[in-house]
């Protein structure tokens, strides 16, 4: 109900209500900044949207007003901005994808008020602040003597254009998460689905054709191997240039729990895997291949992006995660696919960047 209320007034009205639920948990938060309390209700929304990801974090952070470009728009404008990450007129977002929204916020929340521990920084740059022209970086990598370049992408990754393979992080059962999450995996499914005039979702392909894979190799009841991947179509990401998609399955579920577990090595499997499977697919081989030509048509798979896979609920941490695919990539014998790399915060970005080429990236202002 709180965060409702600071949706319609924003965060320049915070002096304007009474917010007792939220400031209850600003006080128990270290390293918030001592001052008035609608400072403090900021912070604190800044630091609870920065656990989430994807377009969702875009959305929350368009829906209360916590770009610098939003923090006096109106309520409308807001929505409408918000909705357009989801592709969804104003009413249908406020009617459902509005609401789910303000609860992960609201999760988010809850859960700082219960570590007592801060998530991350109490203010996280949001990605708007960065210029386009700064959302692309090349990187010089070199490991065990094979030099590789990477392109290094700072933006969403359904906002990807003219990569042939995009690889989707996945568990070991190869289910796709809701459309409304803020993963990778949701984001790509949501991007790649078809819908009609009024923004409803008429074809979900890539949970159809991944649903398919699994049918075909007997894994609809039981996980495959970690490192395994699964190729599908690109649904209407096709528009964007974007031919197939590759489901990594690295993230293993712990027992009792909604955590997953995640591997390096089997990072570094699946991003062999992936390769080969181009390889396969442009030639043409096998069943696989011939699904691959008949989808993308008869021109070779010439690039592919990885996001940065299992430093999200697999647990890792952005420079281990960098590392281990960075080791794979420049190990594997293929030096005729343009890599690239997409991660949507900057603080990630810089993780890649040490990891792979021992250096942080060079962005005006120091480091953001």
């Amino acid at each position: 109900m709180e965060l409702r209320a600071v949706r319609r007034v924003g965060v320049v009205g915070l002096d304007e209500a009474q917010f007792p639920l939220l400031t209850s948990v600003t006080v128990a938060q270290p390293g918030l900044a001592p001052g008035p309390v609608p400072l403090a209700v900021e912070q604190l929304l800044l630091r609870a949207v920065s656990g989430l990801d994807g377009d969702l974090y875009a959305a929350a952070t368009l829906t209360l007003g916590l770009t610098p470009d939003l923090r006096d728009a109106p309520p409308y404008e807001r929505r409408r901005r918000a909705a357009e990450v989801y592709r969804l007129s104003n009413e249908r977002f406020r009617k459902k994808q509005e609401i789910e929204v303000l609860k992960q916020v609201a999760q988010q929340i809850c859960r700082l008020a219960a570590s007592k521990e801060p998530a991350g920084p109490a203010v996280r740059e949001p990605e708007a602040a960065l210029p386009p022209r700064l959302r692309q970086h090349v990187l010089h990598c070199r490991d065990q003597g094979r030099p590789l370049d990477v392109t290094l992408h700072i933006r969403s990754v359904a906002e990807l254009t003219g990569v042939d393979v995009v690889v989707s992080p996945s568990n070991v059962h190869l289910e796709l998460p809701p459309m409304h999450k803020g993963s990778v995996a949701a984001a790509l499914r949501r991007a790649a689905a078809r819908r009609d005039a009024a923004g409803d979702v008429v074809e979900d392909p890539l949970y159809d054709e991944l649903r398919a894979w699994r049918e075909r190799y007997g894994a609809i009841r039981r996980p495959v191997h970690p490192g395994t991947v699964a190729a599908t179509g690109s649904g209407a990401l096709i528009a964007r240039g974007i031919r197939r998609i590759y489901h990594a399955a690295v993230a293993v579920p712990r027992a009792g729990t909604n955590d997953y577990g995640v591997q390096a090595q089997d990072i570094a499997t699946a991003a062999r895997r992936v390769l080969d499977l181009m390889a396969e697919e442009s030639a043409g081989s096998g069943e696989e291949g011939e699904a691959g030509r008949s989808a993308s048509g008869v021109r070779p798979l010439r690039s592919v992006c990885f996001p940065l896979i299992g430093a999200g609920r697999g647990g890792l941490p952005p420079a281990a995660a960098a590392s281990a695919l960075g080791a794979a990539l420049c190990a594997h014998p293929r030096r005729d696919v343009a890599v690239h790399l997409v991660t949507r915060r900057i603080s990630v970005a810089h993780s890649i960047a040490e990891a792979l080429t021992g250096d942080r990236l060079r962005l005006p202002g120091g480091s953001l």
